[in-house]
């Protein structure tokens, strides 16, 4: 559009379940063509299922969209708030010849010829009028269909661009109709692949989680979440994966959406989030680690302050093994505890020989006189006590590994020893 600063667009769950795989890549689809755009994005709450609709389930898709960080400019309105303007309308199309009353009911007359229109993504598609039946506009108690309240919104909220799922392919006649009945211009019309499964069916519950929440609670980081999805039904046009969220807004358009049905691997998703994990400024992961510590139990105010320097190398040490933020809770908690949980087969493996544990306590001596205990002076003293005995240096590394950290596989022996500190690592070492 030549006029960027008439771009508004809507996102429009409905508050009947959690917010879902597709609802939120529809959501970020409109966040980002907004942005593109410099238009606005607009959050509405389609509540007028009373039955099905919950306060619940409305606070689980803000919380979700601003998990997110899909942050709208104007709502959430609630159509549950503009039932008289809905009834209003409904009456003014019998009033116009366009719709009638049926037992108590009002119907939409639908008129003969074709209904055509171009789709964004699709391309021309045309309906016959006389496959459609003359549908319920307001229902006998008064609750408008679906079809009128968002013809209605959308009218009333100058939308320009309805982007959302390939399912409402099937309501756009119905709604052209309404349009043209209450003498409004059309909004671009774009709709969106189905994000199929791995086994290429719908995706459901059986494929895994399809809650969005339920991938925070996983220790998916959004940035991660955010990446995953722009790419599910829309390509860049180059072999870029990785984008931040301004690389997103730039390299967005409606053209590069794809007409097959995406599918959902989580295989990449996991691949993802290692990726964010690894490279997020350590201010940012804080916050999302946090949390995570918390739970765990192991969370000290002062990681924040004194100890800020010590946790950051930390979390360094840990970010380049982490798939999940519970991973870096779970794997470093031998570094924020006192006790050793010993795994039996690497304590049989590097541990059981007498021998071996008297070296260690001989290198817990030479660690204790060091004049200074770092990276260079630890591993200095490691590989000068194996030379003087003879012995492989990874010997004595296996073995120091598994005293101080329980595991026989864990992040650098050296950096281990160094974020322990002397006084813990000499203790763990005298007491094998």
């Amino acid at each position: 559009m030549s006029n960027s600063a008439a771009v508004r667009v809507r996102f429009a769950p409905s508050p009947t379940g959690y917010l879902h795989v597709g609802g939120a890549r529809t959501a970020l689809f409109d966040w980002l063509f907004a942005r593109k755009n410099q238009g606005t994005f607009i959050l509405r709450i389609e509540d007028t299922d009373v039955e099905r609709s919950s306060e619940d389930m409305t606070r689980g898709i803000l919380d979700a969209m601003t998990w997110l960080g899909l942050h709208w400019d104007e709502g959430p309105y609630y159509q549950s708030k503009r039932l008289d303007l809905y009834r209003d309308v409904a009456e003014r199309l019998v009033n116009g010849g366009f719709a009638y009353h049926d037992e108590g009911a009002i119907r939409f007359r639908v008129p003969k010829g074709a209904v055509s229109y171009n789709d964004a993504v699709f391309g021309e598609i045309s309906v016959e009028s006389d496959t459609i039946e003359n549908f319920v506009l307001l229902r006998s108690d008064k609750h408008p269909t679906y079809h009128l309240s968002v013809v209605v919104d959308d009218i009333d909220m100058r939308i320009s661009h309805v982007i959302r799922g390939a399912d409402h392919i099937s309501n756009t006649p119905k709604q052209i109709l309404l349009y043209r009945a209450l003498g409004a211009s059309l909004p671009v019309f774009a709709h969106l692949p189905l994000i199929l499964g791995p086994d290429k069916t719908r995706l459901s519950k059986r494929h895994g989680a399809t809650s969005v929440m339920a991938y925070q609670e996983q220790g998916i980081v959004p940035e991660a979440m955010r990446n995953f999805l722009a790419l599910l039904g829309w390509a860049p046009g180059n072999d870029q994966e990785m984008f931040s969220d301004e690389e997103l807004i730039q390299a967005f358009s409606l053209p590069g959406i794809s007409k097959a049905n995406a599918v959902f691997n989580p295989e990449k998703l996991a691949w993802f989030n290692a990726q964010y994990i690894a490279t997020l400024p350590h201010d940012r992961l804080l916050e999302y680690l946090k949390p995570e510590y918390q739970k765990a139990g192991l969370w000290r105010d002062s990681f924040e302050k004194e100890e800020r320097d010590w946790f950051r190398r930390l979390i360094d040490l840990y970010r380049p093994r982490a798939k999940v933020l519970q991973d870096f809770p779970r794997q470093s908690r031998i570094l924020l505890t006192g006790e050793v949980e010993f795994d039996p087969a690497a304590v049989e493996k590097f541990l059981k020989d007498e021998t071996v544990r008297g070296y260690l306590r001989t290198l817990s001596d030479r660690l204790a006189a060091l004049p200074d205990f770092n990276h260079e002076t630890t591993e200095a003293a490691v590989r000068g006590l194996a030379n003087e005995l003879g012995i492989k240096a990874g010997v004595l590394m296996n073995a120091a590994r598994v005293a101080l950290t329980g595991q026989s596989v864990a992040p650098g022996l050296f950096d281990v020893m160094v974020l322990l500190g002397r006084e813990k690592t000499v203790a763990r070492l005298r007491l094998v």
